[in-house]
């Protein structure tokens, strides 16, 4: 158990920026920071990452929360296990309270996967180093790729034992259970070693835990596949990751270009040799969950593939749909013969980035060319080049670069610009009647453009093609909630804050003593329970902190409370460009004095309108004979009246009479 004083140690030096940047490519906007989404696939970026108030929140899927909470969802922890994360990447040291057995055995439940996934790539690894079977296969294997003994280690390279079950027995007798080495692979259903006289490539997640295994066979002629891998569970989904990705990451936002490989010693190789934006599919072509996982990082990629035919195959195969999620790709074909191990080793280091700088062609202009070649002038050929390129052309989002290509590929062609702009006209026609009826066939229900309860929704992120969708947005407040969510913000936003410096008075102290007696009121309980939770903290002289809402161990009030400090607006970018500031009062998030006063009016200007609504009613329906309670509900909305009238003097409105 990780104390306290610890964990609020944690919350404070963490930044979230800092955490998501690790993972997803942000860029400035105003005050706020945006990419895309890691938790689901979209084009237009609705992920917003807030530094000043240290959360993020998705307006496409919803998710949102502390860099605890982003950590949790990206990397499936607990939130021990994700406040372990930040307190060894902010090298803050965690001294914690000694577990119980039961915790333990929980604790290892949770995290048994990992756990077991990083015990076989130790005994993989310790293979290698130190047995003779190990050393004189598996060893000088990768010494004869050229793999220096550090980038063995770091990217946890090992061997299989060339034996039935050494790893299983090991492992069982440690006391890992048979039934995870099955589950990962690890263990074939005959209980025997899944991988046997293999080298092993680790393969970890972007946080670089071990999640799965891939293992080369090192015998010659025999019939059995060349590589086999884990199979997909709950922490590995093949088509979902890139081999190297955790090793690539930090380099692929520094030079805003992804560098794609077919295999793991490519991947190896290349980043040994200092081009470290470096992944692999795998050997197989791209899936829509690996492009989304370059995008995060940047919107450029280059894919390096062998010169030899099949090579040229694998290049085209599968890209149009790269070019569909608005990614710039460039190709490069290395020398026939060669793979982009071999050529490194050939030419050398600078050789090779000059190489791949200089060779690198547009995608479309490259299949273009490539298609061209083959026609060999032939007009029926020609005619179905031009419709290929047409439709890789229409699949391109970005109306400017499509009339880009259009115009290149004409010139290349030798055709009339006209002809392949009206081709390409029709065919973007067809993708969205197409997209367009795809997407009717997927929704289930109907959105009523005005609601039964006369509610309307409040947000309506832009779903993966850039249109508008409602994706089941939360529906805005009507009538006396919103004064309430008014409330609850202020509390989240700012409870601890000083109101009054005179008499030491924070401001959930100054708003819940002026609200105590019509607490009961509230019409929407999610809002209640942040006042009341609230309430419990201010009687027991604990500091209302947005920290303590975010961080609730009710999810309901965790989200409510991002929600809450989460707004879709934002400053224009050239207030701060053109050094505009407010000068009449402070910045609306500094303001919170004069906002919670105003918040609280409004709040009780709600609930005085509605008594006052009330008492006419009960004054309708008295008998005509009975004048004393007329008269007592009279002398009521006489009183209403006074204080409807001076809570709107306050607030500057129109004063009824």
């Amino acid at each position: 158990m990780i104390p306290q004083k610890t964990v609020q140690e944690i919350l404070e030096t963490a930044k979230i920026e800092e955490v998501i940047q690790d993972y997803v490519n942000l860029r400035r906007r105003g005050v706020n920071m945006i990419g895309l989404c890691p938790f689901h696939n979209e084009k237009t970026p609705s992920f917003t990452v807030s530094p000043a108030k240290n959360i993020f929140k998705c307006f496409g899927c919803g998710k949102g929360g502390d860099p605890a909470k982003f950590v949790m969802e990206h990397e499936h922890l607990t939130y021990p296990d994700a406040l372990r994360y930040l307190a060894r990447k902010y090298r803050i040291e965690v001294e914690e309270v000694k577990l119980t057995p039961e915790a333990v055995a929980q604790q290892q439940a949770e995290e048994s996967l990992y756990i077991l996934n990083d015990y076989a790539r130790q005994f993989y690894q310790d293979q290698l180093f130190e047995t003779d079977m190990g050393k004189s296969v598996g060893l000088s294997y990768f010494k004869g790729r050229g793999f220096r003994e550090e980038t063995i280690r770091k990217f946890g390279l090992g061997y299989a034992p060339n034996e039935q079950d050494a790893f299983v027995k090991k492992a069982t007798q440690t006391g890992y259970k048979l039934e995870f080495l099955k589950k990962l692979g690890l263990a074939s259903q005959y209980d025997r070693d899944f991988f046997r006289n293999r080298v092993m490539f680790t393969i970890h997640n972007l946080s670089g835990k071990p999640i799965a295994f891939a293992g080369r066979i090192m015998e010659k002629d025999v019939k059995a596949p060349k590589y086999i891998n884990s199979p997909e569970t709950e922490i590995y989904v093949k088509n979902k990751n890139l081999y190297g990705a955790f090793f690539a990451k930090t380099a692929i936002r520094k030079a805003d270009e992804c560098i794609l490989v077919e295999g793991y010693t490519d991947v190896i190789s290349l980043h040994q040799a200092g081009i470290e934006n470096v992944v692999a599919s795998s050997g197989t072509s791209l899936t829509d969950g690996q492009i989304a996982l370059i995008k995060r990082f940047t919107p450029n990629i280059k894919i390096l593939y062998d010169g030899d035919a099949a090579g040229v195959k694998a290049a085209l195969r599968g890209l149009d749909m790269v070019l569909e999620k608005d990614m710039n790709v460039r190709v490069v074909l290395i020398p026939d013969g060669d793979d982009p191990d071999s050529y490194l080793q050939k030419v050398g280091a600078t050789a090779f980035q000059e190489f791949i700088d200089k060779q690198s062609q547009d995608f479309i202009l490259f299949k273009t060319n490539l298609l061209l070649a083959e026609t060999k002038g032939d007009p029926v050929k020609k005619a179905g080049l031009v419709r290929d390129i047409v439709d890789s052309i229409s699949r391109v989002p970005d109306p400017f670069k499509r009339s880009f290509y259009v115009k290149e590929c004409a010139r290349v062609m030798e055709l009339e610009e006209a002809v392949l702009v009206s081709e390409a006209n029709k065919a973007v026609h067809q993708i969205l009647q197409k997209r367009d009826l795809d997407k009717r066939k997927k929704q289930e229900v109907k959105i009523n453009i005005v609601p039964e309860d006369g509610e309307f929704p409040t947000e309506v992120p832009p779903d993966d093609q850039g249109e508008h969708s409602f994706v089941a947005p939360k529906p805005r407040t009507a009538g006396h909630e919103f004064q309430e969510r008014d409330i609850a913000r202020i509390l989240v936003e700012a409870g601890e804050k000083i109101y009054d410096e005179e008499e030491n008075m924070t401001v959930a102290e100054f708003v819940l003593g002026n609200i105590e007696d019509v607490l009961e009121d509230f019409d929407n309980p999610e809002y209640l329970r942040i006042a009341k939770e609230a309430m419990q903290l201010v009687l027991g002289k604990s500091p209302v902190t947005t920290q303590y809402f975010i961080g609730h161990n009710d999810q309901t009030i965790s989200e409510l409370a991002v929600d809450l400090l989460h707004s879709p607006w934002e400053y224009s970018p050239g207030w701060e460009l053109h050094e505009m500031y407010l000068r009449s009062q402070k910045k609306p998030e500094e303001n919170f004095n004069k906002d919670s006063l105003s918040a609280l009016l409004q709040f009780k200007l709600r609930k005085v309108i509605r008594l006052c609504e009330k008492n006419q009613l009960q004054m309708k329906e008295v008998a005509s004979d009975d004048s004393t309670q007329l008269l007592r509900l009279m002398k009521v909305q006489m009183k209403l009246n006074e204080m409807r009238n001076e809570l709107m003097k306050q607030l500057g409105m129109v004063v009824l009479k």
